[in-house]
């Protein structure tokens, strides 16, 4: 179980929101004519790597046309194929993720050529039980361009009996050659009902109230949905909002209060200062989306849309525009550029509200 309440996709048995990939990837398997790989696509947090464990123990599993109808690819939690995929104890299933450099002791920020060079001798050897053998990198986007040539190599010539699951965010990023060789199966976003109702399954000490809250900041993710739930993400919102809701006269001793959580030392303050920025950012992006298209922006609090309107109401749509531009590359500088983070917020907030004065 992680930090978030929700099983890791590896030992996750539920996956909802998804039954049409699940239906293309049946199809596929029942055909007899199988992809030898797949390009597993969407949003962050959605079920893109719980698809392709759950997948990979299906295969793994051999149910083939021998499953019960409406099962789709589910293998009970209980079956040994589950237990041992879950455990990391499968001879035929290899995961490709970012490795821990052995000189820092620390989590490498790229998949490195090394992490997939085990994944060709892997797949030419005999499966041990007599299926197949699969590899899921998770994700693909993180490979450099060494890594991401060694596996472009394995593709081109992929042995008898092989599965690769790449899971990827963003593929546009993926070399064209990879993509060109994977059979592309695309996710899209939950909706707020299936979010929230994900929310109740992993997070049952979470209010009614603060499930829809949060299914409506997520966007469409239940990963993010339970990342803002363990991060304190929500209070923050409300705080953020609220301060947003005063303008265009801000409450100053209210804004440095609430910039100085941000300004201690340590990795909590870090990890609220992201989530604040980037809930700040996707606010504004709201607000610039809603003024270009003319429609009304979805609300998580009663009073947002109005809020917006008026703000949108004082200067042109361009202002806003450049000022969102703006504080995002701010806001992502700030960690590389060691600046102060309390200064950083306070200043992005007045900034906001110079454009708000009349």
């Amino acid at each position: 179980m992680s930090e978030t309440g929700a099983p890791a996709p590896v030992a996750n048995p539920h996956l909802v929101g998804h039954q049409a990939a699940e239906a293309t990837i049946l199809q596929a398997w029942r055909s007899g004519r199988m992809p030898h790989a797949w390009l597993i696509t969407g949003p962050r947090g959605v079920g893109k790597a719980t698809l392709a464990y759950r997948f990979a123990r299906f295969a793994l599993a051999d149910r083939g046309l021998f499953g019960r109808a409406g099962d789709g690819l589910f293998v009970d939690p209980d079956d040994p194929v589950f237990r041992r995929v879950a455990s990391g104890g499968h001879a035929d299933l290899l995961a490709v993720e970012r490795s821990v450099n052995d000189k820092t002791g620390r989590l490498r920020g790229e998949i490195v050529v090394e992490d997939v060079r085990e994944v060709g001798s892997f797949l030419h050897l005999t499966p041990a039980e007599g299926g197949w053998r699969i590899v899921i990198v998770d994700c693909a986007d993180e490979m450099n361009l060494s890594a991401a040539n060694a596996l472009l190599k394995i593709l081109e010539e992929p042995p008898q009996k092989a599965l690769l699951l790449l899971v990827s965010h963003a593929p546009g990023g993926l070399l064209p050659t990879i993509r060109s060789r994977c059979r592309r199966l695309a996710l899209r976003a939950l909706d707020d009902a299936t979010v929230a109702a994900l929310l109740a399954r992993y997070r049952p000490d979470l209010t009614e109230a603060d499930r829809i809250a949060l299914a409506g900041l997520a966007e469409g993710s239940i990963g993010r949905a339970l990342d803002l739930a363990a991060e304190g993400g929500l209070e923050l919102y409300r705080e953020m909002v609220a301060l947003l809701m005063s303008l265009p006269k801000l409450d100053g001793e209210r804004l440095h209060k609430f910039g100085d959580r941000f300004g201690r030392q340590g990795e909590a303050a870090e990890a609220a200062f992201r989530t604040a920025t980037d809930l700040l950012g996707r606010w504004l992006g709201r607000m610039v989306r809603a003024g270009a298209s003319g429609t009304r922006p979805p609300e998580v609090l009663p009073g947002e849309a109005a809020c917006m309107a008026r703000l949108l109401e004082r200067r042109g749509l361009d202002q806003w525009l450049d000022l969102w531009e703006k504080m995002a590359r701010l806001f992502a500088a700030t960690e590389r550029a060691n600046l102060d983070r309390k200064q950083v917020w306070v200043g992005a907030f007045l900034d906001i509200e110079g454009l708000a004065r009349p």
